[in-house]
């Protein structure tokens, strides 16, 4: 079986940067103004595979719900050469698990993609927030942060090259 982890993070102009080092007697700043972010729903493997899926805006039922379709569709074709079910690991958000999204489930289950909650307040068990946290914290470099196109611009380029250029080791 095939294990994704499902999740979403969001990316603004707002530094998340909790510190930083600079010689000394320099100063760098990054002007913090507030803006809309690029919210980013993704899916990803151990073995560094994924699937992204951006929202301009809020996210909701029906974008979880676009997110999975997308996903579902693409994993049809590759169950239909391997063989291999997809179980997609995700917390228990409310948007989750609203009815629009479980009355999908089956829609998804006859794709090859089956869902699984992870137990309340367990984000440790979900591994993509090592993804979101590696993007926010080490790839991120701070000319992102210049303003909301460049941020868009440079979180897309992330998830791009994830699994390629951008890489995580698990254990």
């Amino acid at each position: 079986m095939n294990i994704y982890y499902f999740d979403g993070a969001g990316f603004s102009t707002k530094s998340s940067i909790p510190y930083g080092w600079q010689p000394v007697a320099s100063t760098y700043e990054i002007p913090c103004k507030r803006s809309e972010g690029i919210n980013v729903l993704g899916f990803m493997s151990r073995k560094n595979q994924s699937h992204f899926h951006s929202v301009e805006g809020s996210v909701t039922s029906a974008e979880v719900i676009t997110a999975f379709d997308q996903f579902a569709t693409k994993y049809a074709l590759e169950q239909l050469e391997t063989q291999v079910p997809c179980l997609v690991i995700l917390d228990n958000a409310s948007v989750h698990h609203s009815k629009a999204v479980k009355a999908r489930l089956n829609d998804w289950a006859k794709q090859g993609v089956s869902l699984h909650f992870l137990p309340a307040y367990s984000p440790e068990l979900n591994l993509i927030e090592i993804l979101w946290r590696k993007i926010k914290y080490q790839w991120l470099p701070m000319t992102a942060y210049k303003d909301r196109p460049t941020m868009k611009e440079t979180v897309l380029e992330i998830l791009q090259n994830f699994g390629k250029k951008y890489t995580i080791t698990f254990g």
